[in-house]
């Protein structure tokens, strides 16, 4: 017999990935995980609790091996920085092999995304991996000033959840061509790549005409 806990966290995972976290109350997850609200109310507390640990059981292990990706990069380097796409590579490939095994839990991130959740979910889940891949890329590239890099990752992240978010629409034309979730994000991966790579941007002032 599936355990409480894992009953209550699949059918949320299904309820708000079909409607939204807004739109998906505890009482339509109590009902049709056949559970009773004393279940809920001990293994989560609330609503925002569960939503966290249904985020944890699936980023946690995403995140190790992004970890370990980097470690195995850093290593084959050999005390020099490792390229930018390898970089892109240990952060997005855990992430791409986890959305083909669970294309469900990719609906339920673009729904979180397009309720605006992402910000305290990242804050709260994907800070540590965020900072050491970011300290990695400002290793690779020791051309960009701080405000340049930081503003690349800015664009990377941004990219990254329009492109999670519009897959999660069911309308094809969102994606052009109807592509699948690892084919968006090898896109997405040589598009970063190139714009990370790009020489630093030069500032010029721009005369306002008359």
């Amino acid at each position: 017999m599936m355990a409480t806990k894992e009953k209550i966290l699949d059918t949320a995972e299904r309820l708000i990935a079909s409607q939204g976290f807004a739109a998906t109350s505890l009482r339509q997850i109590i009902s049709e995980a056949q559970v009773n609200l004393a279940a809920v109310h001990y293994h989560f507390g609330s609503k925002e609790e569960l939503l966290d640990q249904l985020i944890l059981r699936k980023v946690t292990r995403v995140n190790q091996e992004r970890e370990a990706l980097l470690d195995t990069f850093e290593r084959e380097a050999g005390g020099d920085p490792v390229a930018v796409d390898k970089i892109l590579a240990a952060f997005f490939q855990p992430m791409i092999e986890a959305g083909c095994r669970n294309p469900q839990f990719v609906r339920l991130m673009g729904r979180l995304i397009a309720e605006g959740l992402i910000p305290s979910i990242a804050e709260r889940h994907f800070q540590p991996t965020t900072t050491r891949f970011i300290a990695a890329l400002r290793r690779a590239l020791p051309n960009l000033s701080e405000g340049e890099l930081f503003s690349r990752v800015q664009f990377m992240f941004g990219a990254m959840s329009h492109t999670v978010g519009g897959l999660a629409l069911p309308v094809t034309q969102i994606h052009g061509d109807g592509a699948d979730f690892q084919t968006m994000m090898l896109r997405l991966m040589a598009f970063l790549g190139a714009g990370m790579n790009a020489p630093a941007t030069k500032e010029i002032q721009m005369e306002v005409q008359q």
